[in-house]
C-alpha cells in the first residue's frame, strides 16, 4: 500500500490529524473512499486492516484526544455529538463527497450520531458493536457498572479501572441487580499496573467511556437517512455488552444484525498485541461493502 499521506485540520478546541492511503492520482472520490474509524482507538489500530483495501483510498485519523489528536479546549469529557462534529469536517476537508464508513466500538458511536445529523456524508455506514449500554434491557445495571469504572478509575488509578473494564465488557449475559456485590477483578491478573501513577487523562477512562456508553441513539433520525447502514458483531463477542448493544441497534433498525469473524477487534493483525482474524475479517468487510454499493 502506498505510503500515506498525513493532514492536520484545525478545529474549535483540537486539531485533527488524518492519513490518507491509496493511488490519488486520478482523484479521490467518494465511491473510492473508506474512511476507517475507531474510537478511543487511534488510526494506528487500523494499519492491518488498512492494507487489505489497496482497491481504495484508505482514510484513517486520530480522534480527539488520542494520537496526534490534541486538545485545546480543557475539558475531561468528550461526547458522540463532538465527535460526530469532528468526524463531519475531516469529510467536508476530504472533498470527496459521500463516503463509506468501518467504525469499530465508540468509533461506531459516534458516526451513528454522524449520521443522524449528516447522513448525506456517508454513503454505506458498517457499525461494528457499538457500545451503547443505553439500548440493552439491562441498561440499568449496566450502566451503573459502568460509571462504576469511572469511578474506580478516579479513585483508584488506571490498573483498578481498566481492570474493571475489561471484566465488564467482556462479561457474557445481561447484569443482574446485585453486580456490585461481586468481587473487584484483580489488575495483577491482566497485566496490568497495581500503582497509582497519579494520572487521570486516560482517553478511554475518563474522556469517552461514559458519553459513549450513554448514548441514545434517534432511531427515527437513523431510519430516515439516505445512509446504508450495516450493523455488525463477532461471532465470538455474542453475550457481551457491545454485541448485545449491536444486535438491539439491528433490531430497533429493522435490518439483520451481520456477524463477522472473531471478537471484538477481529481486524486487528497485532496492534496493541491483539490478534483477530484481520484477513477473514477484510474479506467479510468487502463483500459488506459490494453489497452495499
Amino acid at each position: 500500500m502506498a505510503e500515506a499521506e498525513t493532514r492536520t485540520l484545525t478545529v474549535p478546541g483540537a486539531t485533527l490529524c488524518y492519513d490518507i492511503r491509496g493511488d490519488r492520482t486520478g482523484g479521490t472520490t467518494g465511491e473510492n473512499v473508506l474512511f476507517l474509524v475507531g474510537s478511543p482507538m487511534d488510526a494506528a489500530g487500523f494499519a492491518t486492516l488498512a492494507s487489505h483495501f489497496t482497491d481504495r483510498t484508505v482514510v484513517t485519523y486520530d480522534p480527539r484526544g488520542t494520537g496526534r489528536s490534541q486538545r485545546h479546549d480543557g475539558a475531561t469529557q468528550l461526547t458522540p455529538q463532538e465527535h460526530a462534529d469532528d468526524l463531519r469536517r475531516v469529510i467536508e476537508d476530504l472533498g470527496a463527497g459521500p463516503v463509506d464508513v468501518f467504525a469499530s466500538s465508540g468509533g461506531a458511536v459516534n458516526l451513528l450520531a454522524l449520521v443522524e445529523r449528516h447522513g448525506e456524508l456517508v454513503r454505506t455506514l458498517v457499525a461494528h458493536e457499538p457500545p451503547t449500554a443505553q439500548v440493552l434491557q439491562d441498561r440499568e445495571a449496566a450502566l451503573a457498572a459502568i460509571a462504576d469504572i469511572h469511578a474506580t478509575y478516579q479513585r483508584d488509578g488506571v490498573g483498578p479501572g481498566m481492570a474493571k473494564f475489561i471484566a465488564v465488557s467482556s462479561r457474557k449475559g445481561p447484569f443482574p441487580a446485585d453486580w456490585a456485590d461481586e468481587p473487584a477483578p484483580d489488575p495483577a491478573d491482566f497485566g496490568l499496573p497495581t500503582q497509582d501513577d497519579g494520572s487521570r487523562d486516560d482517553p478511554l477512562l475518563a474522556q469517552n467511556l461514559l458519553a459513549c456508553t450513554g448514548y441514545q441513539p434517534d432511531f427515527a433520525a437513523l431510519r430516515a437517512a439516505s445512509t446504508h447502514i450495516v450493523v455488525a458483531a463477532g461471532q465470538e463477542s455474542e453475550g457481551e455488552l457491545a454485541a448485545r448493544a449491536a444486535a438491539q441497534i439491528a433490531t430497533r433498525l429493522g435490518v439483520d444484525l451481520t456477524v463477522f469473524p472473531s471478537h471484538h477487534g477481529g481486524f486487528l493483525g497485532g496492534e496493541y498485541g491483539q490478534h483477530g482474524a484481520p484477513e477473514d475479517f477484510a474479506k467479510a468487510l468487502h463483500q459488506v461493502l459490494g453489497n452495499g454499493n
